[in-house]
């Protein structure tokens, strides 16, 4: 069969032959003058043909001297022939002198690492003092004792008769039987057995005898002659000997203190067989073939790495680690591991086709996890990364919530909430922050910040979402100022145009770090009357608040586009997604096309609590378990945060009683204590909103009933049924206040603002 690859060396040998017939007078056509009949050298022919074959691609160039024209001919000639062929890759290309080496550390990691040192140690201490007092109780309560005492008559008769079969060579038995059974084929190997065996049990024999007429009267005399206790540890020690010998292969008397189902070691041919099972036939080629083909490789032995394996390896060409990460389950499935053990990634220090498959020995939610190291001591700067939990390999995994939006979206009952009081731990721990906590779901899971919060509220009826407005409205105040100061600051303090860490401990200038999470943040984005009004505040929130310092946190466990606006998951940086139950919401939390990329939520299962993938923290997502922080602990760690905030003069808001402006611009209680006279013990709420439209008719123009009831809540002034009479006459009772109820509140908040 001829093929065309064939035809083309044919034609480029002969145009080859032709170009150099014609440089040496020659010619190949007797037509253009040359004599027809020249010699064509065959072995010269036959070499260059093997080396076009061997070359590499093939470009046209022109002979030395020459140029060539944008179709590859030489200046001056018009026959395409004429045009010599050579290899791209020229042997004279020099290399680039960069070697790529990649040192293993001379000391294992838990060793370098003062907290998995300490974890490690911990460990076997643990374990060691586990197993001494499972064993030693058994030695005490004389288990052990009692066992090897039932076990010693059969270890002797074991002893005994292993002697004799010992001596009678009964281990060469087997062979003398089939020498005698080959017949005469086997007769000179059986003669020269059954003579070794001679030689044996006469060498054995008189070994044995020596032992017993020495061992017997030894024996007998020690018992005759030895004191009583060397009797009785005589006795002690063949007993246990004999019971030692005598246990059960299947149940040794002392058993281990701890029983271990260890998984299989991971090998190469486990982790190829995973590959195996994801139904990429690239990688399925490059298995069948074997060895390096299509660059498909191991390219380090596979180690052990904190609790579990490492295998790092070369995808075959075009594959990229995305495509094993979306077939997760699969892989898992091939290797035989829970889909909790098996973690694959790419390597961002190497090239795209680089795979690292990190398989633990337990699911990552079974696993025992490091301390968070804020716990107990320690403060924040919000400007540096701050650990917050751990990856697959329980190393430490931190975030920079400074110049960054957050949103965290999952199903509920995952987490979702514990992971953003765990953010705003962080923030308390910054004294120089500023919190605004919101919690709509109501069962008061961020209630443990209350101390250290400029604002909070926890609820979603209509007075808590007027709260939130107004408190929301003092940051787009504050967005505004910060502008204008940015503004003005000078180059050398402000070359970025953005608030930095110097800027935020300068006191003069007000810059401190603002972080404001809305857990449940629908509840408030859907709110009929205010809802729309939120929503644009967080918007420019999301957008302008990051460079001016102000950080917002959204968390919703229905991520669509009516709960999460475009707006705000659009200018996201930070992005956390736990469990969801569809593609459309993870890509709505950690942004278009992360489920075809192999970054999907959807993997996890109802028992991942508090694990999320993690996208805007280093080029790509990553498996993460934020630390779980009880609410007792919360309280432990916001109590540290609060002390930090007194030494630096930080308490405001709502940590002393301060509640946000109405949006009047005036004090509303001194004016409700205003309207109502000194004679009038309890006034109905409407009276009160129609004396307030009069005295200020351009603040409290068109308010109700309703509205002083919103604008008083907030300082702890609950309505009563009051009794009035209407303007006809008529007793009635509707809502309404106490006149003494305003007045201790306005006595309160004076002297929380006076610190007694």
């Amino acid at each position: 069969m001829t093929h065309a690859h064939d035809d083309d060396n044919e034609r480029e040998l002969f145009a080859r032959l032709q170009h150099e017939m014609s440089t040496t007078g020659g010619s190949a056509d007797p037509a253009a003058g040359g004599s027809g009949g020249a010699v064509i050298d065959l072995d010269k022919a036959r070499s260059a043909r093997q080396s076009a074959d061997a070359s590499s691609p093939l470009i046209d160039a022109p002979p030395a001297g020459g140029s060539v024209d944008p179709v590859g001919r030489e200046s001056g000639e018009d026959d395409p022939g004429s045009d010599r062929v050579r290899p791209v890759d020229s042997p004279s290309l020099p290399g680039s002198g960069v070697v790529a080496e990649k040192r293993r550390p001379i000391l294992p990691g838990w060793l370098t690492n003062r907290r998995d040192f300490t974890t490690t140690s911990e460990r076997a201490v643990r374990r060691a003092a586990y197993a001494t007092g499972y064993h030693g109780l058994r030695v005490v309560t004389g288990v052990y004792a009692v066992s090897l005492a039932r076990y010693a008559p059969r270890g002797a008769a074991r002893m005994v008769g292993g002697r004799m079969r010992w001596a009678a060579d009964a281990e060469g038995e087997l062979l003398r039987q089939a020498a005698a059974l080959a017949g005469n084929a086997g007769v000179g190997d059986y003669l020269k057995l059954s003579r070794q065996r001679d030689r044996r049990v006469r060498w054995r024999s008189a070994v044995l005898t020596v032992a017993c007429v020495i061992g017997v009267p030894l024996a007998l005399a020690m018992w005759v002659i030895a004191p009583a206790w060397l009797l009785a540890l005589s006795g002690v020690l063949v007993t246990c000997a004999m019971g030692w010998l005598g246990q059960p292969e299947d149940q040794p008397v002392i058993g281990p203190a701890v029983l271990r189902t260890e998984v299989p070691k991971l090998t190469s041919t486990i982790v190829l067989r995973g590959l195996g099972a994801i139904g990429n036939a690239a990688i399925n080629a490059a298995i069948k073939k074997g060895g390096d083909m299509n660059g498909m490789r191991f390219t380090s032995d596979i180690q052990r790495d904190g609790p579990g394996y490492r295998a790092e390896l070369d995808l075959p060409y075009g594959v990229t680690p995305e495509d094993v990460i979306g077939e997760r389950q699969a892989l898992a499935s091939g290797m035989r591991r829970k889909m909790g053990c098996v973690w694959p990634s790419g390597d961002p220090t190497e090239h795209e086709g680089r795979l690292i498959l990190w398989v633990g020995d337990k699911p990552m939610n079974e696993t025992t996890k490091p301390e968070w190291p804020l716990a107990k001591s320690g403060t924040v700067d919000l400007f540096k990364p701050v650990v917050f939990g751990n990856d697959q390999r329980m190393r430490d995994v931190s975030v920079t919530l400074m110049f960054a939006s957050v949103v965290v979206g999952s199903i509920p009952r995952m987490g979702k909430t514990f992971l953003m009081r765990l953010f705003l731990l962080i923030a308390a721990l910054d004294p120089r922050a500023e919190l605004y906590a919101f919690e709509f779901k109501g069962t008061g899971d961020f209630g443990p910040l209350e101390p250290v919060c400029h604002r909070y509220r926890a609820g979603e009826e209509d007075e808590d979402i007027e709260y939130v407005r107004q408190a929301l409205q003092e940051v787009k105040d504050e967005l505004r100022r910060r502008a204008k100061v940015i503004k003005g600051l000078p180059r050398r303090l402000c070359p970025e145009n953005k608030v930095t860490a110097q800027l935020a401990s300068d006191k003069r200038y007000r810059l401190h770090p603002i972080v404001i999470g809305l857990d449940e943040c629908q509840k408030a984005f859907e709110h009929a009357e205010h809802g729309k009004e939120i929503e644009a505040i967080c918007e420019d929130i999301g957008k302008r608040g990051p460079a001016l310092g102000i950080i917002g946190m959204f968390g919703t466990q229905r991520p669509d586009a009516k709960s999460l606006p475009t707006g705000i998951s659009a200018n996201a940086v930070l992005r956390f997604c736990l469990k969801v139950m569809g593609w459309q919401a993870n890509d709505m939390v950690l942004g278009d096309g992360m489920n075809k990329a192999g970054y999907t939520a959807t993997m996890f299962s109802r028992d991942d609590k508090g694990i999320c993938w993690m996208a805007g923290e280093g080029d790509d997502p990553r498996i993460v378990c934020g630390t779980f922080i009880d609410g007792v602990e919360a309280e432990n760690v916001v109590a540290r945060a609060r002390k930090a905030r007194e030494e630096y003069g930080n308490i405001t808001g709502h940590a002393i009683g301060e509640e946000p402006a109405t949006g009047t611009g005036h004090d509303v209680l001194a004016d409700a204590l205003s309207v109502i006279g000194t004679d009038e013990e309890q006034v109905w709420c409407e009276t009160i909103a129609a004396r307030l439209a009069e005295l200020r008719p351009e603040v409290y123009g068109g308010w109700k009933g309703e509205n002083v009831t919103s604008a008083v809540k907030p300082h702890g002034i609950k309505t009563k049924q009051v009794w009035g009479t209407t303007e006809d006459g008529q007793g009635k009772n509707r809502r309404g206040i106490h006149r003494p109820d305003i007045a201790n509140a306005i006595a309160e908040r004076n002297r929380n603002r006076s610190g007694d």
